[in-house]
């Protein structure tokens, strides 16, 4: 490469016990509780808890969570996750209504939902997956994002997925190939991006999404070549964030990003074709989920407006992203 390394090539450096300045988040709002309250009352798992998720004070003040389905017990030994691995429960028949009762408490108009790893099922969890989402949409009508495992590459899972017609297929590749041995142990690099390839081959107009976490050991080369990887199968929509240690007993984190340079790497992402990108330290698959995607939906529309930017509703409704959700504006190189 010819640009300036931005990501140390080595990881030797020992790992940082002290959090930045940059990585506070702000003290709990009153809807927090109402969240909780829901959340509890409905019996409930949320990727928020269970994987300690640093942005949770803010969208559970903001009445906002993201759904974790088909238990809270995972059959894969990821050294980035703390959501509990062991022996797994049947699936609750139930769940997917309550699911959607909880979007509708919440008032919810975009749901995002993820799933533990379920390697036990023969599917995956997929038909659990269809009635989920299509229990939300019909108690809600609001929008749906699933956030899914990899199905083994079950090719019949991961359509009947599809076949719910979510309005956007996540999958996250996470890391680059080098560290899933150790980052994402029983995953496949290949695996993931024929998912993601599936789907635009199987729903066209679907957008598909993935994530990676930085601050693991990467360079900046195996990230282009990641991005690349990722555009060659289509995927429209891109979230970087930074690794942060869940526990002690979790892979340590190597370095921590500052906030300028995820600005850099997500306008190199930018620059190889992706339709939007969320790039900071804060970042994760589904933080701000919702808005990314609707800005997504603005970016299509100035490229097929005959206006363009003289189209001042959508310059306007462009122009509405949140501080801090990362978010970088995709628009048409003419618009720029």
């Amino acid at each position: 490469m010819t640009s300036l390394p931005i990501i140390d090539q080595t990881v030797g450096e020992a790992p940082q016990r002290r959090l930045p300045r940059w990585l506070k988040r702000p003290m709990p709002q009153p809807g927090m509780a109402y969240t909780s309250n829901v959340i509890e009352d409905l019996r409930l798992e949320t990727v928020c808890e269970s994987a300690k998720c640093p942005n949770r004070t803010e969208c559970w003040s903001q009445q906002t969570a993201t759904f974790m389905i088909a238990g809270n017990v995972c059959t894969r030994p990821c050294g980035f996750c703390s959501v509990p691995r062991g022996k797994t429960e049947r699936l609750e028949a139930d769940e997917p209504a309550r699911v959607a009762e909880a979007a509708r408490r919440l008032g919810l108009k975009y749901v995002v939902l993820t799933s533990v790893t379920r390697d036990d099922l023969p599917d995956g969890g997929a038909e659990h997956w269809f009635r989920t989402v299509t229990a939300v949409r019909e108690v809600t009508g609001a929008e749906v994002e699933v956030l899914t495992p990899d199905f083994l590459g079950n090719r019949n899972a991961i359509s009947r997925v599809i076949e719910a017609r979510p309005d956007v297929f996540n999958h996250n590749t996470e890391t680059v190939p080098r560290l899933y041995h150790r980052v994402r142990r029983n995953a496949d690099y290949q695996r993931t991006l024929n998912l993601l390839k599936q789907v635009r081959e199987e729903a066209p107009h679907m957008p598909t999404k993935s994530g990676l976490m930085l601050g693991l050991g990467e360079t900046l080369d195996e990230l282009l070549e990641v991005f690349a990887d990722l555009r060659a199968v289509d995927c429209d929509m891109l979230t970087l964030g930074q690794y942060l240690q869940p526990t002690p007993d979790h892979l340590p984190v190597e370095r921590y990003l500052p906030p300028e340079e995820f600005d850099h790497i997500g306008e190199l992402a930018r620059r190889l074709g992706f339709r939007m990108v969320a790039s900071g330290p804060f970042v994760r698959s589904s933080y701000h989920a919702g808005e990314m995607t609707h800005q997504m939906d603005v970016s299509v529309f100035l490229s097929n407006s005959p206006t363009g930017m003289n189209d001042s509703s959508a310059k306007n409704a462009a122009s509405q992203v949140s501080p801090g959700s990362g978010l970088l504006q995709i628009l048409p190189d003419s618009a720029t």
